[in-house]
């Protein structure tokens, strides 16, 4: 079995009707006279007596020229060239009519109908021929027109399969990624963790999470991943796997001793932990933020890192809203960035929210960013609420103030509430 290109079987079959002329006349003489010279520059030739005659043929061949006579009696050549127009087929014929009409009004009833050019009668065999160079070029035009866009579709087809295995291998790896953050609450008894996270596309760089250390200590920890999509998401998921309360033995805030026991490490030695990582073994041009903090259950006492992210912000039970940390390089960047230990205390029904820049950098219509005084007031607001309510509350906020629920950036946060 013989399989031909279907795109250049087309070709060559318009190719060929480019060369058919089909000749319309009533005079035998003038069909003959015509037929003769265009047979002699090359062209297949059919003749029809009349309009009728005429729309038969094209209704079973395609042409790539008509040269129709104006005055035939019964359907006339505008009229004819009208119905030609209107057949359903996929090339183009160019019609040509042949008057001795020279009103502006009459020609203007030719365009109308469809005509592509007109030849005055008697016709001159040099100003046909170059007539029909004309439209040839024309016709020649069209079928390369004809043939990219057969090309472009082609090409968006496949793009548009190759997108939709995209999206859908997208769709999964969303599911996947929210598995990272499976809990978005964790009761440790004298502490609660709630948990929050929005990517703003199928996948994101943010990642939130909390873990016991030991009976007295629980940790959380906010991360933001520079970039956005599918990198910035598979380095999430091996960020997670280092920051496991699952495998403490992976777990990235813990540390072999000596005599075989197994101790946290302070917050900022982690964030040093974590810059050798990337710079020794993960080796890749990305970089992360990262707010870690560990709470002590029965004093309250906090110590907490941060290495490029934004100001942990401590909810104090009557209200008042303070910032904590002391700054720090982001993690990934600089050999031998210094990272240093900042403290605090919360009181029975304090809270400690860390959030990704998706907050505090989210534009409004105006073009101005929340901030963190924007994100203070709305944590004022919102301060009565239960914090899991608080987080989604502050979500519709933040989608009010930004005009649209479509961040520009992930949007995540973690709110330790200690209530012993």
């Amino acid at each position: 079995m013989q399989v031909h290109d279907v795109g250049s079987m087309n070709e060559k079959h318009e190719e060929a009707a480019a060369f058919r002329v089909l000749v319309v006349d009533d005079s035998r003489a003038q069909r003959h006279i015509l037929a003769m010279y265009l047979r002699k520059w090359g062209y297949e030739v059919l003749e029809a007596a009349s309009g009728e005659e005429a729309l038969a043929f094209c209704a079973t061949m395609p042409m790539g020229f008509v040269i129709s006579d104006w005055m035939m009696p019964g359907m006339s050549g505008v009229e004819f060239c009208r119905k030609f127009k209107a057949l359903p087929r996929d090339d183009y014929g160019y019609f040509i009519l042949l008057t001795s009409k020279s009103e502006k009004s009459e020609i203007a009833d030719g365009l109308l109908a469809g005509a592509d050019d007109f030849v005055p009668k008697p016709v001159g065999s040099d100003e046909l021929r170059a007539r029909l160079r004309a439209g040839q070029r024309i016709l020649s035009m069209r079928a390369e027109l004809v043939e990219k866009n057969r090309l472009i579709a082609s090409n968006m087809r496949e793009l548009q399969a190759l997108y939709d295995s995209l999206d859908r291998d997208l769709v999964e790896a969303r599911k996947l990624q929210q598995t990272l953050v499976r809990e978005r609450f964790r009761d440790f008894g004298p502490a609660t963790a709630s948990l929050m996270i929005r990517s703003s596309g199928h996948v994101g760089g943010d990642l939130v999470g909390s873990f016991q250390i030991d009976d007295r200590r629980v940790a959380v920890y906010s991360v933001d991943v520079s970039g956005h999509g599918v990198a910035s998401a598979m380095m999430t998921a091996r960020l997670a796997g280092y920051l496991s309360g699952t495998s403490p033995d992976q777990n990235l805030a813990f540390q072999h001793l000596p005599d075989g026991t197994r101790d946290a490490r302070r917050p900022s030695e982690i964030a040093r932990a974590f810059n050798r990582l990337m710079l020794e073994d993960i080796q890749v041009e990305q970089y992360f933020t990262m707010a870690y903090a560990e709470l002590d259950l029965r004093t309250g006492d906090v110590v907490l890192v941060q290495a490029g992210h934004p100001h942990p912000m401590v909810l104090r039970a009557g209200g008042r809203v303070e910032l904590a940390g002391t700054g720090g390089l982001p993690i990934g960047l600089i050999p031998d960035a210094g990272y240093e230990d900042s403290y605090l205390t919360l009181a029975p029904g304090d809270r400690l929210f860390l959030m990704s820049d998706g907050l505090t950098e989210c534009p409004g219509p105006e073009g101005f960013d929340l901030g963190e005084e924007g994100l203070a007031r709305m944590l004022r607001r919102l301060n009565g609420l239960e914090s899991p309510e608080l987080l989604e509350t502050l979500v519709w906020d933040l989608a009010e103030f930004a005009g649209t629920d479509h961040f520009a950036d992930d949007v995540s946060g973690v709110l330790l509430d200690y209530r012993r």
